[in-house]
């Protein structure tokens, strides 16, 4: 019965450290510790214990960790930059990937431009925004 109290400690440590960390990761171990609470409970040896905390611990965290990571996972927030995928920006400089050179208007502002696809893409032509790579827009000709 000594064992009990040793695996009720490693499961209270678990709890802890997940209450703390919530990272869905040491909870797997704390339902391992259960599980060899249990055992232990039993009566069964100290190495069925160990075996049931590894296997359960295992199982549980290769198994349910991606089914929950996927429920719990939060969307991230948008900020404003997200907001200007789509749009269009009219290109006030030629954009030219190779030669690193390439500005646009957006909403009043000048941008640095760079091309999705390298191709150059003249001053005076509308553009629409793909992606944003650190402060420049990256664009594809518009149509």
């Amino acid at each position: 019965m000594e064992y009990s109290i040793i695996w009720i400690i490693a499961l209270i440590a678990f709890v802890i450290i997940e209450a703390l960390t919530y990272q869905l990761f040491t909870i797997w171990f704390a339902i391992g510790a259960l599980g060899a609470v249990v055992c232990a409970a039993l009566g069964l040896s100290f190495y069925t214990q160990m075996i049931a905390f590894i296997v359960i611990s295992a199982l549980t965290l290769f198994i349910l960790r991606p089914i929950s990571m996927r429920h719990f996972k939060t969307k991230g927030e948008k900020t404003n930059v997200d907001s200007l995928i789509g749009a269009k920006v009219l290109i006030i400089e030629d954009v030219d990937n190779l030669s690193g050179t390439g500005k646009g208007k957006l909403y009043g502002m000048e941008w640095t431009v760079r091309s999705l696809d390298g191709s150059v893409i003249e001053k005076g032509v509308t553009a629409v925004v793909e992606k944003i790579e650190g402060v420049k827009l990256i664009v594809k000709k518009g149509e």
